[in-house]
């Protein structure tokens, strides 16, 4: 130890603090990837190299399951295979060209150890071909920052599917990833589990180099993914409002907020796809691009509350790289901080945002207790409070009561107002909150439909308003709305009855 030193009389004293290398490799896997944050970050650096087809090989039923991450892009030499496969290979001040998705030069290697205790790597370049293999075992073994560099892959699964340019990336021994399952077929399944809920990631993350006319093709298993617009920009009822630019010292940040179609207006299977496993209420607020690669999304950065009203606004926010500083981008780049000068204008964009998802919703509410409409609920808003009562003025109520004996009438009427004070206000909004596409009316037999479309028709012509009139103001109450087809041939059939 003392030989390490530096002589005295020399100014400070040093001495030699060179990480072991077993132990510090071990700890590059316990940064916080999972698997789907993991294969992202191999997938940076296929796109950085221009690949314009990453495939993603999963062999999972074997005894030794592994997973493989191949492209098409420039390839290596050996030494700049060498370079990239040495921990902490590019300082993260550095200037980097626009498209390089990298940071912190540990991508490779802490998103591979996160998964595997041995990693190779197959690059292929100017006709040349390189290997490098880290082997955590090994490494603890020799306790040594040494790659192993083989003379040639023969035996690499996978190797014979690299082209003529382009690098494979291979996970072995996936202890991380299989965990302690013995069991081959468990142990399968268990995976196959990681890799279906790692490939929504991957449509979501690198949806804007996967979209029509853009150069990059991402495919599991044989299989294309389809890009996954958070904003649903194809749909024609998705409002987006006008880019804005907030220039600053290390770049311009762009702001283009969106309102998303009610659920009514899209396919379940396309509103299921947009909501993720979370739902739409944990994915509404800011979405983050760092070189048009999401960084972090569903989150309102503590500038507001998610709400059920709100929850389909979402704001895409672009950065370019030489941000990361600003914005704090961590090492598996899924996670970043609001800058201090950005808060104020994001806040604007916020109040400016919720209002148009707010319009949303309550334009269809607003048709439930318009009073033109014969609403058969009432919104009473008074003292700081919201309360929903039945509408006793309804024709089917007002009908029915005066074919009532008059002492029964008040009695009928108690009845209604005992239904409008046990509304189940609690159950209704915990189910609102949580999945509203399910929440429907309830369905009515044809006698009581009838007898509703027949007291409501009576009571609108008698208040002079014409059958397209009729039409258009039942079409949008319940249970008429969601019963249309049911209601138009009542509605043709006393008509007919009526010679109209």
């Amino acid at each position: 130890m003392t030989n390490d030193l530096q002589p005295e009389g020399t100014g400070p004293r040093r001495a030699d603090a060179t990480p072991h290398a077993a132990a510090l490799i071990e700890g590059l896997r316990d940064l916080g990837y999972s698997l789907e944050t993991a294969i992202s970050d191999i997938v940076d650096n296929s796109i950085t190299a221009g690949a314009s087809r990453v495939e993603i090989m999963t062999e999972v039923s074997s005894a030794d399951p592994r997973i493989a991450i191949l492209d098409n892009g420039l390839g290596m030499s050996e030494d700049e295979l060498v370079a990239a496969m040495r921990p902490g290979s590019r300082n993260p001040l550095a200037t980097r060209d626009e498209p390089d998705l990298g940071r912190f030069g540990l991508g490779l290697k802490s998103a591979s150890f996160s998964q595997c205790r041995r990693l190779t790597v197959v690059t292929r370049k100017a006709g040349e071909t390189s290997i490098a293999v880290w082997d955590l075992d090994d490494v603890a073994d020799r306790n040594e920052w040494s790659v192993e560099l083989p003379d040639d892959a023969p035996g690499v699964p996978e190797v014979d599917l690299l082209g003529t340019t382009g690098t494979l990336v291979l996970w072995e021994k996936l202890d991380r990833l299989a965990g302690n399952i013995a069991d081959p077929p468990r142990r399968a399944e268990v995976i196959n589990q990681r890799i279906a809920e790692a490939e929504r990631h991957l449509r979501l993350v690198f949806h804007r180099f996967m979209e029509a006319g853009k150069p990059v093709e991402i495919v599991l298993n044989d299989r294309a993914l389809r890009p996954l617009d958070p904003f649903a920009r194809s749909n024609p009822a998705t409002i987006a409002d006008p880019v804005e630019s907030l220039p600053l010292k290390q770049g311009s940040v762009e702001i283009q907020s969106y309102t998303l179609p009610h659920h009514k207006q899209m396919s379940n299977a396309a509103w299921d796809d947009l909501a993720g496993p979370e739902g739409h209420l944990k994915s509404q607020g800011f979405y983050l691009y760092r070189g048009k690669r999401l960084i972090l999304h569903g989150t309102w950065f503590g500038l507001c509350r998610q709400s059920e009203l709100t929850k389909l606004s979402r704001v895409r926010i672009d950065i370019p790289n030489s941000m990361d500083a600003d914005w704090k981008v961590d090492v598996k780049k899924s996670s970043a901080q609001l800058p201090p000068l950005v808060r104020d204008r994001l806040q604007r964009v916020i109040e400016r945002i919720q209002g148009g998802s707010k319009r949303t919703y309550r334009k269809r509410g607003q048709k439930l207790v318009d009073q033109e409409r014969l609403p058969l609920w009432q919104r009473m808003q008074a003292d700081g409070q919201i309360r929903y009562r039945p509408n006793i003025d309804h024709p089917a109520f007002v009908t029915f009561a005066e074919a009532l004996p008059p002492d029964l009438r008040q009695g009928f009427f108690n009845c209604i107002a005992l239904v409008g004070a046990s509304l189940p206000v609690e159950t209704l909004h915990a189910d609102m909150a949580a999945l509203p596409e399910q929440v429907a009316p309830d369905k009515v037999d044809d006698e009581v439909l009838a007898q509703a479309v027949q007291y409501t028709m009576s009571m609108l012509m008698e208040a002079g308003k014409d059958i397209n009139e009729i039409r258009s103001l039942m079409k949008d109450v319940d249970p008429f709305r969601s019963a249309w087809a049911e209601t138009q041939s009542i509605i043709e059939a006393t008509l007919e009855a009526r010679g109209q």
